[in-house]
């Protein structure tokens, strides 16, 4: 599944698309200064669930954190897990989680 990204001067997503513009999985953010990047909400379609299609949402969001020289305030509580579990993530975290 391709994950698309579009953003806006202080918001942004990770997404999945469905047909009639439905998402089936999103990462919502909200970029403030000075160069932070907050993961509000994470979600998946039932009909993708099983698919690592969450954590796959949240490597994007690294990713694009890493190039753009971003840190990660991960307040969804999905996010933070994944975060937590994989400590070559911790590099791009505000806090220490």
């Amino acid at each position: 599944m391709l994950i698309q990204h579009k953003q806006t001067a202080s918001r942004g997503i990770f997404f999945i698309p469905g047909e009639e513009e439905v998402l089936l999985a999103e990462l919502v953010y909200m970029k403030k200064e000075p160069a932070t990047m907050i993961i509000e909400h994470t979600e998946v379609d039932d009909e993708l669930r099983g698919q690592n299609i969450g954590y796959q949402l949240v490597h994007h969001a690294i990713e694009y954190a890493r190039v753009h020289q971003l840190k990660i305030l991960p307040m969804c509580p999905f996010a933070r897990a994944v975060i937590e579990r994989k400590p070559e993530y911790k590099d791009v975290v505000l806090e220490q989680l």
